[in-house]
């Protein structure tokens, strides 16, 4: 009998070796490398193409038509927006986020709403039985009859039942199940994962049908398997949130139709996910009045804005070294800010601990919320609180300069339709537009003097 060749896999990176190495030289990660069974030159019974099709000829750009592909669009408004106004038909679609976060309450809620338009759809379930998510879908109120639900890990018996359903719309949960017999590792590893991925793809251009197919995510945050598989799909999309609180969000960090820039908010009922049409009103329902170290942001994400609570906690340190934690934004920007707040205002911060935190569990990440943080530290310092119908909005430079924002109109009208008296925001962003009836604007070029404004100082 002929002897087996194996080879070793890292199952962070897909880097090959003919020998187990602790440390795999692609990523520089330990003990990461699986021994796996190379395939044989002969391919298995099941060896299959999806899709294959003669090989097409290079054609001019000038002589190709430009045709709009339609999109299919669900009763998600929210989900419809991460995507860039709704499915495109062909795309291949990644959805992660932790365990029990409500990835296929979401996926089988969209589903349920294409079934109800009259189009086939496809869940095929590599975890649960059919009679497992029979029960989801009856917590759900799923009931249209064009809903098929398959329980299959076979990537051969799973394309066989695509051809001969002939679905609209395809649902795979999850990738890290799902097999080629021909390969002979694992489900779940580097060459399972790459490999059915490929076939999926090739299944989604060359029937225009739209698959979303679910990632489990490391205990680092990212999707499990070889960065690869992030490259070869057209979306991917990150569906984050506290498991203890009720509001998800779902993110675009990569989209080929659209902005990476969009979230969408949603809220985990008994019945399945809502979603939260005004997100401002709901990180904000809960604010106290009259706090020091609380100030409001008007934060963009994507082309919506979206008005936040930042808290600041400033405290004398007992220890020879300051504590600097930060729960929402960058770490490495709130020593920073502390830091032209001592140079320029003269505020004492060095013996201090500071907390920071977004109210919500929101993430932000844009410069504009710059000034609202280094408002809420000198309010929490001085144990002055802001106005409460106050919103601060600017990037802070390191001489103590307010720069200018992006998109200053739709946040302030933002502002003005929740019922805030003025703006505070960069000076430079004044010229060209007016402000809506009922709301102040007011230019500051510098930190000193958004804190005279603020804190009346």
């Amino acid at each position: 009998m002929a002897k087996r060749k194996t080879k070793f896999v890292c199952q962070e990176c897909g880097y090959e070796s003919a020998r187990w190495m602790g440390k795999c030289p692609g990523c520089n990660n330990w003990n990461t490398l699986v021994e796996e069974i190379e395939a044989s030159g002969s391919a298995g019974k099941h060896t299959f193409n999806i899709g294959s099709k003669s090989a097409g000829k290079p054609e001019k750009i000038t002589a190709i038509e430009s045709q709009k592909e339609p999109r299919i669009t669900t009763a998600m408004k929210e989900f419809n927006r991460v995507l860039g106004g709704g499915i495109v038909p062909g795309s291949l679609v990644l959805v992660g986020g932790d365990p029990g976060i409500g990835k296929s309450t979401l996926l089988l809620q969209i589903a349920s709403q294409l079934a109800d338009k009259q189009l086939n759809v496809l869940y095929i379930s590599g975890e649960e039985s059919t009679r497992q998510t029979k029960l989801r879908a009856d917590r759900l109120g799923v009931t249209s009859d064009l809903l098929y639900v398959l329980s299959e890990t076979n990537l051969f018996d799973i394309a066989k039942q695509i051809e001969e359903i002939k679905p609209s719309f395809v649902v795979v949960d999850s990738i890290q199940t799902i097999f080629r017999e021909e390969i002979s590792s694992a489900p779940g590893s580097v060459s399972q994962v790459r490999e059915s991925t490929s076939e999926l793809m090739k299944l989604a251009k060359s029937n225009g049908i739209p698959i979303f197919i679910v990632g489990h995510v490391t205990k680092e945050g990212s999707i499990a398997g070889p960065r690869l598989l992030e490259h070869m799909v057209d979306a991917v999309l990150y569906f984050e949130g506290e498991r203890h609180h009720s509001y998800r969000i779902l993110r675009g960090v990569k989209n080929r139709f659209g902005s990476t820039n969009e979230m969408g908010i949603f809220e985990m009922k008994e019945e399945g996910l809502r979603e939260v049409m005004n997100p401002s009103e709901i990180f904000l329902e809960e604010r106290s009045q009259g706090a020091a170290g609380s100030t409001v942001v008007a934060s963009m994400e994507g082309t919506r804005p979206v008005l936040v609570e930042i808290q600041a906690l400033i405290s004398p340190s007992s220890f020879g070294n300051p504590r600097r934690m930060a729960t929402g934004v960058d770490n490495n920007r709130v020593p920073l800010l502390m830091a032209v707040l001592e140079k320029r205002v003269g505020l004492m911060l060095q013996n201090q601990d500071a907390y920071i935190k977004v109210a919500g569990g929101v993430k932000l990440d844009e410069p504009a919320i710059d000034l609202a943080i280094a408002v809420s530290i000198a309010s929490s310092f001085r144990d002055q609180p802001t106005k409460g119908e106050d919103i601060f909005v600017g990037e802070v430079g390191l001489t103590g300069e307010i720069r200018r924002v992006s998109r200053i109109e739709q946040r302030v009208q933002e502002a003005a339709k929740l019922g805030f008296k003025r703006v505070i925001c960069p000076k430079k962003n004044l010229d060209g537009w007016t402000a809506p009836k009922g709301i102040e604007v007011i230019g500051v070029d510098t930190v000193q003097e958004a804190l005279k404004v603020g804190l009346g100082q």
